[in-house]
């Protein structure tokens, strides 16, 4: 690929926004990994991939990973990121979804948007001429789960028949890793509290996508029945944005279910440590784990970068052609 042109026919993903995951095809999704493989060995050769393009970024949730590595891959690749604070007020508040997508893309070539509300991305998508990317909503978390298969591959060389356990709650990034991971050949394997599984519509869906791959997710109640015999053990805090509120109360049910030297002791011995951080250590992982060399946290962070600067020139560019 030339960075300085559009890309052809072939470098072209098949949706138009990333919503979900359940957007992106396995041959999607292999077109990301090797477009992000070629950014992060070579960033250099695409300084001017975007060049002149304006990407806005909705923000309602803090943010230090997805804002960093979104503004960063589009100043890196040419283009401009545009921050817009709507922690106070809510997109939507202060005028309607609808009317702030007909702005923007009168304005700018790309939406990022982190809601609280995964809807309030599906209405910017359906009023907007322009790709929207879910940058993190209370359902899904794309952007994370392609770059944490996207590292898992650099560190294991494949992904299909990897033995993945996620330990914690049932949340955005749960739901995503299991859809990502089924269309991979991945079933993840999920331990929760009873009560806090993944949500039911989710698990379907993603067993659905895993049938042809033979990976679909698997529930348990027990993070020791998860983790044994694993290759890669994952945990997300207990309590998501937005639910402080009930972080006291789920210190207590989630408790069994923190990370810690016991539990890894029952993976593989090859068998590394994943959060999409923040992590509240301490709580649902240790720092003994947190810090050890299983852990390859901080390569999740890095990647993030490479992969979202795919995704963005897989999306933007194919709007030029």
């Amino acid at each position: 690929m030339t960075p300085t042109v559009a890309m052809d026919q072939q470098e072209q993903v098949s949706a138009r926004d990333l919503l979900s995951d359940a957007d992106l095809t396995p041959g999607d999704l292999a077109l990301i990994f090797d477009l992000a493989e070629r950014v992060k060995a070579s960033p250099g050769a695409y300084s001017r991939a975007l060049a002149g393009k304006q990407l806005a970024m909705i923000f309602e949730k803090p943010s230090l990973r997805t804002r960093t590595t979104f503004e960063v891959g589009m100043t890196s690749m040419g283009g401009h990121a545009i921050y817009l604070d709507h922690t106070k007020p809510r997109l939507g508040e202060r005028e309607s979804i609808k009317d702030v997508a007909r702005n923007l893309e009168r304005w700018v070539d790309g939406i990022v948007a982190r809601t609280y509300a995964h809807q309030a991305v599906v209405e910017l998508a359906g009023n907007a001429s322009i790709p929207v990317v879910n940058a993190l909503t209370d359902l899904y978390h794309p952007c994370q789960a392609v770059s944490d298969f996207f590292t898992l591959r650099e560190k294991f060389g494949r992904l299909r028949g990897l033995k993945f356990a996620f330990i914690g709650d049932g949340n955005n990034v749960c739901h995503s890793l299991m859809l990502t991971g089924a269309k991979l050949g991945v079933s993840v394997r999920v331990a929760t509290p009873a009560g806090f599984e993944p949500k039911p519509e989710v698990t379907e869906e993603a067993r659905a996508a895993g049938r042809s791959a033979s990976a679909s997710p698997q529930l348990f109640h027990d993070p020791f029945e998860a983790v044994a015999g694993a290759q890669v053990v994952y945990t997300d805090v207990w309590a998501s944005m937005g639910q402080e509120f009930a972080a006291h109360l789920r210190s207590q049910v989630f408790a069994p279910f923190q990370v810690n030297n016991t539990l890894m002791a029952t993976a593989c011995r090859d068998a590394v440590f994943m959060h999409c951080l923040p992590a509240h250590r301490g709580q649902e992982v240790t720092d003994s784990v947190l810090d050890s060399n299983r852990s390859i946290v901080y390569d999740q962070a890095e990647n993030r970068l490479h992969v979202q600067k795919a995704i963005l020139m897989l999306l933007m560019q194919a709007e030029t052609r």
